[in-house]
């Protein structure tokens, strides 16, 4: 009969302890993403917009995560696009309504949960990670979710020019 004895594996040879004092195994936090440095002050939707929200902010956003934090094969035009067209979709659903706004709501804050996904994934960077979930946290509204799709088109076509090459 086995006894269970810490340290000691079935048949009494024993196994390196993974657990408490002293224990240096592979800790991943060299593997973490790096903090993003793209600002999002200026990211500001309501009554009043900044004149030049869809021009100078949009492409210094562009600017920014065209650097490509996370490597070569990220932030890719095409996997933007995704998140895009799916906010264009989501608020195409909403129109001018603030009743379907409040059933697609839900729906326009899980695009934070699949940034975050496809950041898993080395699919976008931090700076994306930190844009998208700026522009849906200021999307309180039917309004705001408008002009949030708006700042993402002209982030879309400012990426175009200085974003990688598909």
């Amino acid at each position: 009969m086995a006894f269970n004895n810490p340290g000691r594996s079935f048949g009494g040879q024993s196994r390196a302890n993974t657990s408490g004092p002293g224990y240096r195994g592979g800790d991943d936090r060299s593997n973490r993403s790096p903090e993003p440095t793209i600002s999002t002050a200026r990211i500001l939707f309501g009554e009043k917009l900044m004149p030049t929200l869809y021009s100078d902010v949009a492409e210094d956003c562009a600017k920014e995560v065209a650097r490509q934090i996370g490597g070569r094969d990220v932030n890719k035009g095409t996997q933007l696009r995704r998140f895009y067209d799916e906010l264009v979709m989501l608020q195409g659903k909403v129109g001018s309504s603030a009743e379907r706004y409040d059933a697609q709501a839900p729906y326009i804050q899980m695009l934070k949960a699949k940034v975050a996904y496809a950041m898993g994934r080395n699919k976008v960077d931090v700076n994306f990670d930190r844009l998208l979930r700026h522009v849906i946290d200021q999307a309180t509204d039917h309004k705001s979710l408008a002009q949030a799709k708006l700042f993402m088109e002209a982030f879309m076509a400012f990426y175009k020019v200085h974003g990688p090459k598909d």
